[in-house]
């Protein structure tokens, strides 16, 4: 479940947007059958107002630990929250042979950060991680391991790595940015045998629900493009 923000005076079109992730909440929380899930994509598309996206609200069942639609809509994810350099480690490192090394949370990661797994895995969660500003450095190596990295969908993410008998696989959706002070997060690394995953979630979204919010999303943007504009 992702963290909520209300909405005031969003104009339609940034309204329609998010009441399409709402719905899309709701069918992925089981709360309506794929029949219903297509007749309010068709119904939000066909409305013109912010009057008439909010009434449709209205009539969706509350999320389990949120406050009704019509006041609280999911956010996107956002950017990373700064925190001031000085309280920034330099160096951190995290090692993990045959175990499970993980870091979640609200957590400040080091300037630089070196990650092993050797017959083990690492997971590095930065959806509520807080950043320095500039750049944060993660540098991987998996031996015979895996080390997954998860991303907010605001954050700027730099993926440079190589894979030997393994997987080094980056997924995004975050546009490039010009601003250098803006935080963003580097990795580079190398697999063997191994595999590194970068990949984007909402905060309090699984891996599953991830995909699948993903596979919904790519449906309605196919849905739009073959119904061109309004």
């Amino acid at each position: 479940m992702s963290e909520s923000y209300p909405v005031q005076e969003p104009d339609v079109e940034k309204l329609r947007e998010r009441t399409i992730e709402v719905v899309m909440e709701h069918f992925s929380n089981d709360l309506m059958d794929l029949a219903r899930f297509e007749e309010l994509l068709d119904t939000i598309n066909g409305c013109t107002t912010a009057v008439e996206l909010r009434n449709l609200l209205q009539q969706l069942p509350p999320l389990v630990g949120s406050e009704p639609t019509t006041d609280m809509i999911p956010a996107q994810g956002g950017g990373p929250i700064v925190v001031d350099a000085s309280r920034v480690r330099e160096y951190g490192f995290l090692v993990s042979v045959l175990g499970r090394t993980a870091r979640s949370g609200r957590w400040i990661p080091a300037r630089r950060t070196f990650a092993l797994g050797v017959l083990g895995g690492i997971s590095l969660d930065f959806r509520e991680a807080v950043l320095g500003p500039g750049a944060t450095d993660v540098n991987v190596l998996a031996v015979l391991g895996r080390v997954e990295i998860i991303v907010p969908p605001g954050m700027a993410v730099e993926v440079d790595g190589m894979a030997v008998l393994g997987g080094f696989e980056h997924q995004t959706d975050t546009p490039l940015r010009d601003d250098p002070n803006i935080p963003t997060l580097r990795v580079r690394g190398l697999a063997v045998l191994g595999g590194v995953e970068v990949r984007v979630q909402l905060p309090g979204e699984t891996h599953r629900e991830a995909k699948r919010r993903r596979r919904l999303e790519r449906k309605e943007g196919r849905r739009r493009r073959l119904s061109g504009p309004s």
